[in-house]
């Protein structure tokens, strides 16, 4: 229980949960690509996506001077289907 308190509690944010929704649906997406979707200045993102990575949740794949982000544990996205299965999101 306490795992999961953790993860819930590091995914606790409308950001963060946009981040995996839009990474459940492809491998991986780019600092810019995930900030053209979700509207969200850069360095806010960058702030969810440093400490989600740091958690545990996120993995980072440098590519010149590009970040690809892609889910480490794609097990995060049933909390994504619960939630929209219970008309949460």
């Amino acid at each position: 229980m306490d795992e999961a308190a953790y993860t819930l509690k590091a995914i606790s944010n409308g950001t963060r949960l946009c981040v995996i929704s839009l990474l459940s649906e492809t491998d991986e997406l780019n600092v810019s690509q995930l900030g053209e979707h979700l509207k969200c200045e850069q360095s806010l993102l960058s702030h969810h996506l440093t400490d989600m990575r740091a958690k545990g949740i996120l993995n980072c794949r440098r590519d010149g001077k590009n970040c690809y982000y892609s889910l480490k544990n794609k097990q995060i996205v049933q909390i994504i289907q619960c939630l929209n299965t219970c008309n949460c999101v």
